[in-house]
């Protein structure tokens, strides 16, 4: 009967601490990392997406059912392979003149080389996107050793989720190359913490880097956290680098949203080459988008609003992050572009690590027959594609 009594007696304060906990860790892990005045997209306190927070992971059974299936598995789900063999690439220097050269590294970590500036793109070299070395893991290597990186002159981080803010990486960036980091909102703090400097700027807001470059905050469609209870204290972005022979663009990580930021980041002159995520867009059987990520049925509508760049898929093959196959999103592109009726050599996939030389601006394709892809979407054309 005693130890019946301890046991409940234990039991009893396990419970209450756990309480205790679910009460107070949130505000704990709760941070501020933005003070500023009431904003078209801020209240004061969050940030938001002005065309609508429709993030279905957000809260409620979405959110437990996808952390239920990181934790227990979820054998439903078309298997991925435990590595991918990459060949990493030794990049020149620099690259002057008339030339551009991009290289995919992995994920959203992109080196853009033009006009005699090395621009890198939200780099994660960590072998796990979560924190304290927890996390989705790796399952393809940089495309580029962090040693055989040229110098880099500037950063764009887009957001602070850790599969694009890697606190590890862009400390040995900043220690190595003094870089120009520029980021959205709030992001500075983050950053901040691990003794880096950073500029953070709005949405619409620019920084000149040379008297030729500048690099400009766009508008996206998504949401930020490092904590879950610390969401939407910084703000989320993508960026066009204006640049002497033609603008890129970084979409960041984002959802389609209204469809309009797109156009809005073309205004600011011509785009010669679009960085557009493909992939982690599908958190339940047949999905095609979700609130905060779009699938290469909207990567299409981006890449069209954007004027039809060239442009480079990212954001798959690296790290599983949802439902979908490996190799689902690109060849989903693949047949929605023959759908459409697109040349795919605008939009293609390229391999972790081969650099691409990027055309000279020219006159942009035809339009994507979205309708078209409407039409193969509902005749289940793209079902076998898991």
């Amino acid at each position: 009967m005693r130890l019946l009594k301890l046991a409940l007696a234990g039991l009893l304060w396990t419970v209450i601490v756990l309480c205790l906990a679910l009460t107070v860790l949130p505000h704990f892990l709760d941070r501020i990392y933005y003070r500023g005045p009431v904003s078209a997209h801020f209240d004061g306190a969050h940030f938001f997406n002005p065309d609508g927070d429709d993030d279905r992971l957000s809260a409620g059974p979405g959110r437990t059912r996808l952390i239920a299936r990181r934790i227990f598995g979820d054998s439903s789900q078309p298997a991925w392979p435990d590595h991918v063999a990459v060949r990493p690439s030794k990049p020149a220097p620099r690259v002057e003149g008339e030339t551009m050269r991009v290289t995919w590294i992995g994920h959203a970590t992109v080196l853009v080389q033009a006009d005699g500036i090395n621009i890198l793109t939200d780099p994660v070299w960590s072998d796990h996107a979560g924190p304290f070395g927890f996390g989705p893991r790796r399952v393809a290597a940089p495309g580029i050793r962090f040693e055989d990186l040229p110098k880099i002159d500037l950063v764009l981080v887009s957001h602070n989720h850790y599969d694009h803010m890697d606190l590890t990486t862009l400390r040995r960036l900043w220690q190595r190359d003094k870089p120009v980091i520029v980021t959205s909102l709030g992001n500075d703090s983050v950053i901040g913490q691990a003794g880096i400097a950073a500029t953070a700027l709005d949405w619409g807001q620019g920084r000149a880097i040379r008297p030729d470059v500048r690099v400009t905050v766009t508008r996206s469609h998504h949401w930020g956290s490092r904590w879950f209870s610390d969401r939407n204290r910084a703000l989320w972005s993508g960026f066009v680098v204006q640049l002497p022979h033609g603008n890129m663009f970084f979409a960041g990580d984002t959802g389609l949203g209204d469809g309009k930021w797109p156009a809005e980041a073309a205004a600011l002159g011509p785009i010669r080459v679009a960085v557009i995520p493909i992939g982690a867009f599908r958190f339940e059987e047949g999905q095609m988008a979700s609130g905060s990520h779009i699938g290469p049925r909207d990567a299409l509508r981006v890449w069209d609003g954007l004027g039809r760049p060239f442009a480079l898929p990212i954001h798959w093959g690296t790290f599983r992050l949802s439902r979908e196959g490996y190799d689902t999103p690109p060849r989903m592109l693949a047949a929605m572009q023959a759908c459409a009726g697109s040349d795919p050599a605008r939009f293609a996939t390229a391999a972790i690590g081969v650099p691409v030389d990027v055309p000279a601006l020219g006159a942009p394709p035809p339009h994507p027959d979205m309708a078209r892809v409407e039409k193969c979407v509902r005749e289940g054309r793209f079902d076998a594609l898991r």
